[in-house]
């Protein structure tokens, strides 16, 4: 997943609304006392929010498990004069040398994992990698969303130099939607380069994901609608999820908090 298909990857993604999600962000760190401090971004991809956050005055990392993404990231940061570490993991081994005032997974990073001992992993190594006290926040689109916003619909976009062709499958019996992408790339002799991308993204309960996250450790879950704090409805597209690491330390609890969804 994603080789020639990082290159292109900020084209298709323009209509996205960066600095709306990083001021987001910044508003739910500092909703749970989480200063300018050390923030790791999973599955940042080619670094927009990863960028704006860190010209906000936090000391980002930026981790991705594709080497063409981060290197579109590290690309645009140094272009931006913006010193941010960019390294090649799979979340679900997360390691890093210092420990984190918060762990971020924006965008979805969630929904590519394949399987719920997936998602464990991730959130125990989040746990792992955060100081006493320090949270993960992340978002994902919801099982509506995938199932009847993205599910068995077909986009296509031409522009001067660029076109695309998506096409989605939803499988209810996978929880899951399989995204093929054909996109076409102008190149300087009049050809177009083709460039072909299969994803999968699958859809998980929210209760699930409180019970594996309580089940890690994590206290104070609090599920939220999509870029706000108010409680999520039926028909929202996006979850924000945040979960602190207790400030003195615990074993984990297998059994689920009660869950705040609203303000």
């Amino acid at each position: 997943m994603y080789t020639a298909f990082a290159s292109v990857y900020d084209r298709l993604t323009a209509d996205v609304d960066y600095p709306a999600w990083a001021d987001f962000y910044e508003a739910m760190m500092n909703r749970y006392a989480i200063g300018h401090g050390k923030v790791c971004e999973c599955a940042c991809g080619t670094g927009n929010l990863t960028i704006l956050l860190a010209k906000k005055g936090y000391q980002m990392t930026g981790v991705d498990i594709s080497t063409d993404m981060l290197f579109e990231a590290s690309q645009k940061a140094r272009k931006d004069g913006a010193m941010i570490p960019f390294v090649k993991q799979d979340m679900r081994s997360l390691h890093l040398h210092r420990q984190m005032d918060a762990v971020l997974c924006t965008n979805d990073g969630v929904n590519y994992l394949p399987a719920e001992e997936d998602i464990s992993a991730f959130f125990r190594m989040a746990y792992q990698a955060l100081r006493l006290g320090g949270c993960l926040f992340f978002d994902l689109s919801t099982p509506h969303k995938l199932e009847h916003t993205l599910g068995d619909h077909f986009w296509g976009q031409a522009d001067q130099d660029i076109a695309y062709l998506w096409q989605n499958h939803f499988s209810k019996n996978k929880q899951a939607v399989d995204l093929d992408l054909t996109i076409f790339v102008k190149q300087k002799d009049h050809l177009y380069l083709r460039i072909e991308e299969h994803q999968r993204q699958y859809a998980y309960p929210s209760e699930l994901l409180v019970n594996l996250l309580a089940g890690e450790g994590f206290s104070e879950i609090a599920l939220y609608g999509d870029r706000t704090f108010q409680k999520p409805d039926a028909r929202e597209k996006r979850w924000h999820i945040a979960a602190r690491k207790p400030r003195h330390s615990i074993s984990p609890n297998p059994s689920s908090p009660p869950m705040e969804t609203s303000s």
